[in-house]
């Protein structure tokens, strides 16, 4: 399996020690459980991490993928320009996702670049990652943004991604990067919707049980009025793992600051013949 582990993880730049000046210390559990799961990549080994986020270049009918060398970012925005990283990205891979792409008419690929430096949703867990790995970082990068297309797309991208590093013979890590609803308390920054806490208690559920199907199946006018962030990098890592048995360990969840953030770990066991889950749904 080409695919050798993956992990969901939020990107609050608050847990940022440089950006969160101890106010990370509110959200210690989703630390501890982030520096567990960025381990786990590090004792996996991977050639490549393909990291999911919703904060790259965003359209509605077309899923981007970053192209070049490799980039750079900082946590300037936020108040913390010394904390800066770099990552070489692995060009043969990308090259293989877009072809695939095209082949199988899925709109994704590396056109329309309009934010070449890495954005908080790639960073913090590269920060976590670095630290895990050590520097140089022993791998190289692939960075994926979502997109307005349907849920399914997205699930259908992570399935050529597995294609891709499977025809490469590349061991690639999934890092799907997403915060849960935005929605989650009346004093959090964004307020309080019903849907908020309900969507969180789902996705856990969900995720806790590696019930990709029923990831895939949320409606997504739900999901939407749940303020989610991460639910298209979700869908992207649990189509890598179509076909495939996986092992689910739930981490974290914490909602304390008005913002749900929860972290896993995936591991495959084994091909699975009754985990194909778009042809069920066909």
């Amino acid at each position: 399996m080409a695919i050798i582990g993956a992990i969901m993880v939020p990107h609050p730049p608050l847990i940022i020690p440089a950006v969160g000046r101890g106010g990370e210390a509110q959200i210690e559990e989703t630390t501890h459980a982030y520096k567990k799961a960025t381990e786990s990549i590090a004792a996996w080994k991977p050639d490549t991490v393909v990291i999911i986020t919703p904060h790259s270049v965003m359209y509605k009918d077309y899923i981007h993928i970053s192209p070049g060398d490799g980039a750079k970012g900082d946590f300037s925005r936020f108040g913390a320009p010394n904390a800066r990283y770099e990552v070489t990205y692995d060009k043969a891979l990308v090259a293989e996702i877009e072809k695939l792409a095209s082949a199988n008419d899925i709109a994704a690929g590396t056109l329309g670049e309009r934010q070449p430096a890495l954005d908080h949703g790639f960073l913090v867990p590269l920060h976590f990652l670095a630290n895990a790995m050590g520097s140089p970082l022993p791998c190289n990068f692939v960075r994926i943004g979502i997109s307005g297309l349907s849920f399914e797309t997205h699930y259908r991208l992570g399935m050529l991604i597995s294609d891709a590093a499977e025809k490469l013979s590349r061991k690639v890590c999934i890092v799907a990067s997403g915060d849960l609803s935005h929605y989650v308390q009346a004093d959090g920054p964004y307020g309080f919707r019903p849907e908020g806490p309900e969507y969180d208690s789902k996705i856990m559920d969900i995720i806790g049980r590696a019930a990709f199907d029923e990831l895939l199946a949320m409606p997504e006018d739900f999901c939407e009025t749940a303020g989610e962030c991460g639910q298209r990098s979700f869908l992207i890592m649990a189509g890598s793992f179509d076909g495939i048995k996986v092992e689910a360990e739930m981490l974290s969840y914490q909602g304390i600051t008005g913002v749900g953030y929860g972290v896993a770990i995936f591991t495959p066991i084994e091909p699975d013949n009754s985990r194909h889950f778009i042809n069920k749904q066909e």
